[in-house]
């Protein structure tokens, strides 16, 4: 066998089950261990501070800099009582990443030694904004950037380093990650959600957004993943037959989860909890060695914070278990990828979820009122959001019959939908119940069950009894970078809703009266986006495409929805985005398509140059030295002794010349791509023609794996990466 693949294989059986992160005693005794929250804060500072920091965590207010310092000072010595030797500003580019610059606390005094960290530090870090993607906001050779503290998710310790949570901006102000515009789109939608909340409820004055996030991931082994040059550096298989047995079996979903892969999980898991990441499940997920975790909802900023953080736990842990997360969207052709299930849903400062059916005719009016608003919204931006998770990785599993079709629709079940139908015809219909009491509402309105309907694992945007499930994120992605689209587009819709409804009142409509005509005018108009069957089917794309609804069907192309009139002044009115600031967007993500799917032509040309076409050839002679030896041997008759030899040999002979051809128009592709300045052009002829070229060469790639002695193949293969 190729030495280096042996070496691997050899490696990969020498890793044992173990466990490196054990606390003593229950989860609730070393829970948030690492988190610095509010009840700890009390005994590091005065009330004045303290309740400047709950002012501004919890209320939004500004923070006074005046107590900037005592803050500061509070956090250093709970910091350094828990090891910490340095601080950063943990914030989050438009890279669907982390970033981080540390700071040490120890300064120097009349030559003496002492720990520093005052209120400016806390405040506002200045790390160099030349090298993150900017979409032309500012020019490379001016690096002056700010990372400023967003106190609504709570400091914590990592790796003995005080974490600060912030946004990231510019030197003139302009959103240079995914946090700032997330923060403004919920401040938007609490805003919007208020005043349609307050036509039923007074006393509400704040709205906010929860969250759950679910992970999907796959484990590797390390020497497995050390031996695969295209998973190492694209987080991907671009060649790679696919194994005999995969998840036809339908047997690793829900299975019992193999004893290394606990011990990995028992471990982050401590390591999560100690961070205030409140895990709850764990299971093995459909293809073989892929897996989920989800955590109970919270808050959508410390959601996403949580998550962002939950990556780099997870694979710092996976080292000591010499294992390897891969959270790309679709590592292993021919089985399932991965993704990220965001719930979503909103909570009032009271305690009522808008998005949960409720016992009273007049809850019940609210909840309509909130469900129809969400509806409209995702009708009237359904491309732009579907296009929020158009990303290379992305593409490479929406549409199939393993992901959310690459098209949007909301799935409300059977009985939400039937009330919907009667609103539109305005008739009282009665929906029978064997599991649950009905709730009575309005006259007008049918009567609503809160949960007795099935689950569409085939809906983009599914309602599950509570709350909405964006189920087409991809594994690797930011989820900021979806839910800031979605808060916003429902923030518009609220707003909207509200207006009806005080114009309706003002003629002399009554309340009730105005709202279910509101309710019923933004049912009707979003009606085209409700589908109940089957997304994966045929029927489907047809049918959404008679209904107007735009389906993903190119990247690149599905970015130009950033230029079109409605997506910029959806963001501009809501005070989520400039229009500048949309336009950097639609120049990062073209951008980050083109370099990833560089970076992926590169590796499959090098893999084939390099690894597959030298293992082909060495085979080859191999067959030519027998075919000779046994032409000396038996003359004449060697051809019809060698007839299986031969063919193989020809085979082989086809495919070494299709791959080294095709690896040369590829690499042909990308340098005519290279030399088109705009980019937005430039990553539409990579999506087709150097996208199509890497295809055709993977294809003969993966046909001689199938051709060459085992022992001579240099990659490990499929059977060997998603089998422990």
């Amino acid at each position: 066998m190729a030495t280096f693949r042996q070496r691997a294989l050899d490696e990969a059986a020498t890793h044992k089950t173990e466990r490196f992160y054990v606390e003593e005693g229950p989860v609730s005794g070393y829970f948030g261990k690492n988190v610095l929250d509010l009840d700890k804060m009390r005994g590091y500072m005065s009330q004045e501070a303290y309740e400047a920091v709950v002012a501004s965590a919890e209320f939004g207010a500004k923070l006074d800099r005046s107590v900037s310092n005592e803050i500061a000072s509070g956090m250093k010595a709970w910091a350094i009582e828990m090891g910490a030797t340095h601080y950063t500003h943990l914030f989050q580019p438009l890279t669907d990443s982390t970033a981080e610059k540390h700071e040490a606390f120890i300064s120097l005094k009349d030559g003496k030694p002492f720990e520093k960290f005052n209120g400016s530090a806390l405040v506002q870090q200045e790390p160099d904004a030349s090298s993150f993607p900017n979409g032309g906001l500012r020019n490379t050779f001016e690096a002056r950037g700010y990372s400023a503290w967003d106190p609504s998710s709570p400091v914590f310790l990592m790796d003995g380093t005080l974490c600060i949570p912030s946004v990231f901006v510019s030197y003139t102000g302009e959103a240079l990650d995914t946090k700032a515009p997330n923060l403004k789109s919920m401040q938007a939608l609490s805003n919007a959600a208020t005043a349609v909340v307050n036509l039923f409820d007074e006393s509400v004055s704040a709205v906010k957004v929860n969250l759950g996030i679910e992970q999907e991931y796959f484990l590797v082994d390390e020497s497995l993943y050390n031996a695969r040059p295209d998973l190492m550096l694209s987080g991907r298989t671009v060649i790679g037959h696919t194994a005999s047995k995969d998840q036809q079996l339908e047997d690793h979903y829900f299975g019992a989860i193999p004893s290394r892969v606990s011990s990995f999980m028992k471990d982050f898991e401590t390591e999560a909890y100690k961070l205030g990441i409140l895990l709850q499940t764990r299971h093995n997920e459909v293809a073989p060695n892929q897996f989920e975790c989800a955590p109970v909802y919270c808050g959508a900023t410390k959601a996403i914070d949580q998550n962002m953080m939950l990556m780099i736990i997870m694979q710092k842990v996976a080292e000591k278990h010499h294992l390897k997360v891969i959270f790309h969207e679709k590592p292993f052709a021919g089985v399932n990828g991965s993704g990220k299930h965001c719930n979503w849903s909103l909570m009032t400062d009271t305690g009522i979820n808008l998005l949960s059916p409720g016992k009273t005719p007049t809850k019940n009016l609210q909840f309509l009122s909130f469900y129809a608003s969400v509806l409209r919204a995702v009708h009237k931006h359904h491309f732009l959001l579907m296009t929020t998770v158009a990303t290379l990785g992305n593409s490479y599993r929406l549409g199939g019959n393993e992901a959310p079709p690459a098209v949007m629709s909301v799935f409300s079940g059977s009985t939400l939908y039937g009330v919907f139908q009667s609103i539109l015809n305005m008739k009282d219909q009665k929906v029978s119940s064997d599991r649950q009491e009905s709730i009575k509402i309005v006259n007008a309105i049918p009567e609503i069950f809160p949960d007795n309907t099935d689950r569409n694992r085939t809906s983009p945007f599914a309602f599950t009894g509570n709350r909405f499930e964006f189920r087409a994120v991809g594994a690797s992605q930011n989820v900021a970078s979806a839910v800031y689209v979605l808060n916003t587009m429902v923030a518009e819709s609220l707003t909207e809703f509200r207006e009806e409804v005080d114009a309706l009142e003002a003629a002399g409509t009554g309340r009730e009266e105005a709202v279910m005509a509101v309710v019923r005018r933004f049912i009707s108009e979003a009606k085209d986006i409700m589908f109940e069957g089957n997304g994966y089917s045929r029927e489907w794309e047809e049918e959404a495409e008679s209904r107007g609804l735009r389906a993903v069907k190119n990247v690149p192309e599905a970015y130009e929805v950033y230029h079109e009139n409605q997506t910029v002044e959806l963001f501009e009115k809501t005070g989520v985005l400039a229009p500048n600031e949309v336009e950097a967007r639609f120049e990062i993500l073209n951008e980050i398509y083109v370099k990833k799917l560089q970076i992926e032509a590169r590796i499959i040309g090098d893999l084939c140059l390099n690894h597959v076409l030298p293992a082909a050839v060495k085979y080859q002679n191999i067959l030519i030295e027998n075919v000779k030896g046994v032409k000396d041997i038996f003359g004449d008759s060697y051809a019809e002794l060698c007839s299986a030899e031969i063919e193989t040999l020809k085979k082989i002979s086809s495919y070494i010349n299709s791959v080294s051809a095709d690896v040369a128009a590829l690499v042909d592709a990308r340098k005519r791509a290279n030399k088109i300045e705009d980019i937005a052009q430039r990553a539409k002829v990579y999506s087709h023609e150097v996208k199509d070229m890497m295809h055709k060469v993977r294809l003969n790639a993966d046909h001689l794996e199938m051709l060459i002695d085992n022992e001579m193949w240099p990659l490990p293969k499929y059977r060997e990466l998603l089998f422990f």
